[in-house]
């Protein structure tokens, strides 16, 4: 029976092999594309887009949105264009990026939210999975900052995908994005 479960583990490892080159080059692109966060930084975006990914890999979702995770904040905060992120990652994640990207033309920050939100919405469940793996990241960096003003950004971007996500969309990220909600609601 050991050797059994032994081989499955080596298995599974080697299905994961070509997830985990595909997850370094998009870290690896990153490096090379993004700037430098400092001290005036609302957080290290580097860091940030890469334990969206982290969390979205271990929970075992599929390459095409860990890999989106990893890249959704290429377009807002790098030099990477719409082409490179299609050549590089394919139409699919790009696609997701893409949809995960605020509107800037929009000023009114409550009405980007909503736009961005009903963006993803509409565009499927990976696109919400994503925005909604990085709004949960974000709540556990601004919770672990005390930082109340970033909370209250988490708290809209939170009460817009609850109430704009399908019914028929049911994956248990909505279920912790909701105890998020709750639990940092009480403390603004």
């Amino acid at each position: 029976m050991k050797i059994h479960n032994c081989f499955r583990f080596l298995s599974l490892l080697d299905m994961l092999k070509p997830l985990n080159i595909k997850f370094e080059k998009a870290v690896r692109f990153l490096v090379e594309h993004m700037p430098l966060s400092d001290e005036n930084s609302r957080k290290p975006v580097l860091f940030h887009d890469i334990r969206v990914g982290v969390y979205l890999y271990e929970n075992g979702y599929t390459d095409d949105v860990v890999m989106a995770g990893v890249l959704h904040d290429t377009i807002e905060w790098s030099d990477v264009g719409e082409k490179m992120l299609r050549r590089e990652f394919g139409d699919n994640v790009a696609d997701i990026v893409l949809v995960c990207t605020k509107n800037d033309a929009i000023a009114d920050k409550e009405e980007k939210t909503i736009e961005l939100i009903k963006r993803c919405a509409k565009n499927g469940q990976d696109a919400l999975i994503v925005k909604t793996a990085d709004i949960i990241d974000s709540f556990k960096w601004y919770s672990s900052q005390d930082n109340k003003d970033e909370l209250k950004y988490c708290l809209r971007n939170a009460k817009a995908i609850l109430k704009f996500k399908p019914t028929s969309y049911k994956d248990k990220i909505f279920d912790e994005l909701r105890k998020w909600q709750n639990h940092e609601y009480g403390k603004i």
